[in-house]
């Protein structure tokens, strides 16, 4: 006999009895306030996965010997819930976030689970906190899921007790600025055979350390470097990307390859997507060194760069310091005090149209 999986028609929902006030979108800081409710789908190895139950925000109970405390078997998500000017609510692209959920979590052997039923469960939780979406263009619902294991054992071994549970934060611009960049030649992210191309949290805490750093010197993410020549992987939160003219006189969008290294980004992924439907630059995945940007601003071949990521969408890179020396990236010449570069802004724009409804396309999705 097979053991249950989750299922959405069996969804209890208790709501909170001292709803939150609902806060100016201008005062929202990134990842701080969060809404009245949250999703909890527990698993156990014996009974397999229980009935999916929202309920009031709060804290968890969990025992002080469970794997995600002691070994950090902990994957998630970050996505976001857009509202038209219709009322209409559009998750983006969800069932990617759901696959690369899946992908993270057995790479840490945490039990499978049916992708199509969490995410209904998920909209049913935006569905009941939509109160907290803001009206505003550039302003959403960020939605983090979480996956951790559970199980109270300390034998290195895999979690045969497991939590699936999402909470929802209202959020606004992440960077309303362009961005400073340090590349650092000292440590690394990731690594060839590693995890770096999965969600997991311990892939996040060793960087905090080096990324506090940088903040302290005046910068405002790493551009993390890998190997001997400087192989430019990816930002602390974001995927990188180069509009240049490269070294064979060709406009290029480039980034790096899904080579193990660097996150699969839905975000990335949608731009690259765009911008080959655009047919009008080359449009590349593959490895580029930090000497070549460096020859690349010297020549005047580089066009614009940017982050990208579900949290900033998109954001220019106005600077970048690599071997103690500040480089320079063009973000539009035409305008000193642009905040974002030509191709930047029309991805950018183009996306936000998609996300918030203005243009059809089937990765809004309404709930």
């Amino acid at each position: 006999m097979s053991l249950p999986t989750i299922d959405a028609s069996k969804l209890t929902k208790t709501l909170t009895t001292t709803p939150k006030e609902l806060l100016d979108p201008k005062t929202l800081n990134f990842g701080k306030n969060f809404t009245d409710h949250m999703l909890c789908i527990k698993f156990t190895e014996e009974n397999g996965w229980e009935a999916p139950e929202i309920k009031p925000y709060g804290p968890l109970q969990i025992d002080p010997a469970a794997f995600v405390l002691n070994y950090s078997v902990e994957t998630f998500e970050g996505m976001k819930a857009y509202k038209a000017s219709d009322g209409t609510i559009n998750l983006f692209r969800p069932t990617k976030n759901m696959e690369r959920l899946a992908t993270s979590s057995q790479r840490i052997m945490l039990p499978e689970f049916d992708q199509e039923q969490f995410l209904q469960c998920i909209k049913e939780l935006v569905k009941t906190d939509e109160r907290f979406i803001p009206d505003q263009h550039g302003y959403s619902l960020y939605i983090r899921p979480n996956f951790i294991g559970t199980e109270p054992n300390l034998n290195l071994q895999y979690s045969r007790e497991a939590l699936l549970y999402v909470y929802l934060s209202p959020v606004g611009p992440y960077f309303p600025r362009t961005v400073k960049l340090y590349a650092n030649t000292e440590e690394v992210r990731a690594w060839p055979g590693g995890v770096g191309n999965f969600k997991l949290g311990g892939n996040y805490a060793p960087a905090l350390r080096p990324a506090m750093d940088v903040v302290r010197k005046g910068y405002d993410q790493i551009l993390w470097l890998l190997g001997d020549d400087h192989y430019v992987t990816e930002v602390g939160t974001m995927n990188f990307l180069i509009f240049w003219i490269n070294a064979e006189g060709e406009k290029e969008l480039v980034t790096a390859p899904l080579d193990g290294i660097i996150l699969p980004g839905v975000t990335r992924d949608s731009l690259l997507e765009l911008a080959r439907a655009w047919g009008e630059f080359k449009v590349s995945e593959r490895r580029v060194t930090m000497p070549e940007v460096v020859q690349a601003i010297a020549d005047g071949r580089m066009l614009e760069a940017f982050g990208a990521g579900t949290a900033c969408v998109v954001c220019s890179v106005s600077v970048v310091l690599y071997n103690g020396v500040e480089y320079q990236i063009p973000v539009d010449p035409s305008d000193p005090d642009a905040v974002f570069g030509p191709l930047t802004k029309r991805l950018r724009d183009e996306l936000l149209d998609i996300q918030y409804g203005k243009k059809p396309s089937p990765w809004a999705v309404p709930i």
